[in-house]
């Protein structure tokens, strides 16, 4: 172990060593999402603390916690693999071990393996603690600038086959609230047309390789988002948080939306369904997302 990492785990422990850290217990560890500046010192305290480090790839951890002089037994907690695992993280607990889980970066269990094994560790009786840090949503959030009240709402990665994909993304354009969307570089163009369809004018926040050397953060149009991806070819590469901001003014009124029903069910029975929603929101001034999420339970229905 260097001066340096000693100097730090000393540190570590004088901030982070007053507070109780019982035995028999899982502590969730939140870790850098690219900045390994970003890590707490409690985090640091707990690492060395704990028994064994379960973790969603082993190689990975291995790196984290040797550039801060931490050496811990290390299990592999992954998503293939989370149900069976969790038998042998439970078993620690039981011998009276601390045991850590830390995903690859950021929180745990937010669009990250873990909630098995959180859930099995509660099941059992044991003690699971939360030891907080880094969010890329709550960063991405934090740098959006939406202004709109409401709160959020957090979606993760989107479906991967298509017919959930296209019920996700209608779901997403019919949402008022805010909503933060995960994406990976080969999928984020056709992610990017498709906002630019379902929300137009609504201001969409992109975040590329948040806290790393390239970090970009841009707000624009939704409609405007795939000829930003166009512009420059390093603007599709990375890791991508997007935040679809609040649409202004909130979500439609409910007598708003029961008004245009009777108009909307009528089109819907002579008109192709986008045709029929354009000529609703045209005659009723009903917003065009809340109508399209409407005439699709009506055709489900009618079904």
């Amino acid at each position: 172990m260097t001066i340096e990492a000693l100097s730090l785990l000393q540190a570590a422990a004088q901030a982070a060593g007053g507070q109780h850290y019982p035995a028999s217990a899982l502590y969730v560890v939140a870790t850098p999402i690219g900045n390994l500046a970003d890590i707490t010192l409690r985090a640091l305290h707990v690492l060395g603390l704990v028994d064994a480090v379960a973790c969603e790839d082993t190689r990975h951890t291995a790196g984290l916690l040797r550039h801060y002089g931490i050496e811990r037994p290390l299990l592999a907690v992954h998503e293939h693999n989370e149900r069976e695992a969790a038998q042998g993280v439970l078993a620690r607990l039981a011998s009276g071990e601390r045991v850590a889980y830390v995903s690859d970066a950021g929180t745990p269990a937010v669009s990250d393996p873990g909630a098995r094994l959180v859930a099995a560790v509660r099941e059992a009786g044991w003690r699971v603690v939360a030891v907080p840090g880094v969010s890329s949503a709550t960063a991405a959030l934090s740098v959006a600038g939406d202004t709109e009240p409401g709160g959020f709402r957090f979606v993760g990665f989107l479906p991967a086959k298509p017919r959930e994909l296209e019920q996700a993304l209608r779901e997403i354009a019919g949402r008022a609230e805010a909503q933060v969307v995960f994406e990976a570089p080969h999928r984020i163009e056709a992610l990017g047309r498709a906002l630019a369809a379902a929300c137009g004018t609504r201001p969409v926040t992109v975040c590329r390789e948040l806290t790393k050397q390239f970090e970009s953060v841009t707000t624009l149009p939704a409609a405007e988002l795939p000829g930003w991806l166009d512009g420059d070819p390093m603007r599709r590469k990375g890791e991508f948080v997007l935040v679809l901001h609040a649409r202004p003014g909130g979500a439609a009124p409910a007598d708003a939306l029961g008004q245009a029903e009777p108009v909307l069910r009528a089109l819907v029975e002579a008109l192709p369904m986008k045709q029929a929603v354009a000529l609703a929101a045209q005659v009723t001034g009903a917003p065009r997302n809340a109508l399209y999420e409407r005439a699709l339970a009506l055709k489900q229905s009618d079904d």
